[in-house]
């Protein structure tokens, strides 16, 4: 039998690590039924967590290319958060996961 492991389960285990981290989805969430894009405050106002979580969520998605920052110049709040496009393309499997979860039996 071969070791080699194929390696769209890395791909897999690495999505999967990030989104399940605290508010992760949650924060994909609400982008995906945003709108528009959202405000740092707004986000952590609508996920209910603390500024830090926010944070390093906000800054794992975009560092993995599933939400975008906009500056927005001379604003107090200067950063307008959205989906990606590969964010965009999660979303019906998000949508999905959130359904089978609300269906599913304990």
């Amino acid at each position: 039998m071969a070791d080699d492991c194929d390696p769209t389960y890395g791909k897999v285990d690495r999505i999967l690590e990030l989104l399940t981290k605290s508010k992760s989805l949650h924060i994909l969430m609400v982008l995906d039924r945003s709108d528009s894009p959202l405000r740092f405050t707004e986000i952590k106002s609508l996920v209910d967590a603390s500024s830090t979580t926010v944070s390093r969520r906000i800054k794992e998605l975009e560092d993995n290319r599933l939400i975008v920052r906009r500056r927005i110049p001379k604003s107090p709040q200067n950063n307008l958060y959205a989906l990606s496009e590969d964010g965009r393309d999660l979303s019906p499997i998000m949508q999905r996961l959130f359904d089978w979860a609300e269906e599913w039996k304990d």
